[in-house]
């Protein structure tokens, strides 16, 4: 064999766009492209960079490598093409005792599949992450105005509300199917992989891609939704101070709050408890003056699961996986979720500046949407360019800590009432099939 009839053998990766089915290879560029869109994105800052430069190089390099396998190994996917960096359905419909020793022949072979197998299937992953958001979180915030914070998070609950139902009866996804993918309006990227792993595993990978992609919408479309929805002239409101000095709560007493809602939500939701756990541990360690704790885990425990998190999910992103027929409604439910969120927190804003009598800036309403502390930021940005001397800020954190206990809740809910062949989805379903 001649140099140039084996340079398809050593180059297959373009060997095998040649060789794939045209929908495939065409995906495969456009996903390669938008890996590094979204690398640009980050590094300009349109996107959260933490997330997207990672998961942008991953989307592409995964698409890039692929290559020919023998048909009947492990990894081959359809035409015996797949790649070393890891396989996502490990031991799916066989047998589980060769579904174990498939699982350590991948471990020796390729080279991220400890990090999935270890940290993503178990939900470790979401539970680090959500402990370093945790640390990050200041629940003072909520504690100076609880029945605001919570109030406006309740609302922007409302995209998972919808989303839900719809997907059932208009788009014929089961239950978990749809619950998994209506926690994406919760803006809360460990929440989305916790739920969607608990009850619906085989689109764990088109959601959790969906949701941390979406994420960017919070950045580039909430302002737009702000103007479009709330008047100019309270856009520009400068919320005055209130009339009494606000109570401020020592160290000692936001980690017992934290301490007491943890138990109390862990005891009404236990198929949220790691979850819920993580997160108030998080923010005990940060009240708890234990600076070693608090550095280890707000730093590198945080940044490096970060960094596999988006590293991986992009990795997750073949052509295969994003081509699958569930997927395109699940953008789309997706996109309409984060949507409705973003409209239901501000209609919160606009009912609580009503009940204030006009004391509170609606478009803290935004923050309800708990992309901690995205979404926080965005209302201030909106504000400041309306009226740079309105600090909407500390109001606007407070509901975002609250959206994240809100959507821990909802999700909990989920987890409860559908998992497995529960009445509930049982009912749910056969109103769906008749």
């Amino acid at each position: 064999m001649s140099l140039f009839e084996a340079l398809p053998d050593v180059f297959q990766g373009v060997t095998t766009l040649f060789q794939s089915d045209p929908k495939i290879a065409i995906a495969r560029i456009l996903l390669i492209l938008l890996g590094f869109l979204m690398m640009y994105l980050g590094r300009k800052g349109v996107l959260e960079g933490l997330i997207m430069i990672p998961m942008g190089l991953g989307m592409a390099a995964i698409n890039a490598s692929v290559m020919v396998f023998d048909p009947l190994g492990i990894h081959a996917h359809a035409g015996g093409m797949s790649t070393l960096f890891l396989e996502a359905q490990v031991g799916a419909g066989v047998e589980p005792v060769q579904a174990a020793a498939d699982t350590i022949k991948i471990l020796g072979i390729d080279w991220l599949q400890p990090i999935y197998t270890l940290t993503f299937s178990n939900n470790l992953i979401a539970c680090i992450v959500f402990m370093g958001v945790g640390s990050l979180l200041d629940i003072g915030y909520v504690l100076a105005r609880p029945f605001v914070c919570m109030t406006i998070a309740l609302f922007a609950e409302l995209g998972t509300m919808v989303v839900f139902p719809l997907a059932i009866y208009c788009f014929h996804f089961t239950p978990q199917e749809a619950a998994a993918i209506s926690v994406v309006g919760g803006a809360d990227g460990p929440m989305v992989l916790f739920t969607s792993l608990l009850l619906s595993p085989h689109l764990f990978v088109p959601i959790a891609v969906v949701a941390y992609l979406y994420l960017g919408l919070c950045y580039g479309g909430y302002p737009y939704l702000i103007k479009m929805i709330v008047p100019k002239r309270l856009i520009a409101l400068k919320m005055p101070a209130p009339a009494k000095k606000p109570v401020e709560y020592n160290s000692m007493e936001k980690m017992a709050v934290a301490a007491i809602l943890c138990v109390v939500l862990s005891l009404l939701l236990p198929i949220a408890g790691p979850l819920i756990f993580s997160l108030f541990l998080g923010i005990v360690i940060r009240e708890s003056g234990i600076k070693a704790f608090q550095d280890l885990v707000s730093g590198p425990m945080l940044y490096t699961a970060t960094l596999f998190l988006g590293m991986t999910l992009g990795i997750l992103c073949d052509a295969n996986t994003i081509l699958d027929p569930k997927v395109l409604p699940l953008l789309l439910l997706g996109m309409l979720a984060l949507l409705i969120s973003g409209i239901g927190g501000i209609i919160g804003g606009l009912f609580m500046y009503w009940v204030s009598g006009g004391k509170i800036n609606p478009v803290v309403g935004v923050a309800g949407v708990s992309c901690v502390p995205t979404t926080a930021k965005v209302a201030q940005k909106v504000v400041s360019k309306a009226n740079p001397s309105s600090i909407v800020l500390p109001l606007a954190l407070g509901c975002c800590v609250s959206g994240v206990i809100t959507s821990a809740i909802i999700s909990g809910i989920f987890c409860s009432l559908l998992k497995g062949d529960s009445t509930i989805a049982q009912t749910l379903m056969s109103f769906v099939t008749r």
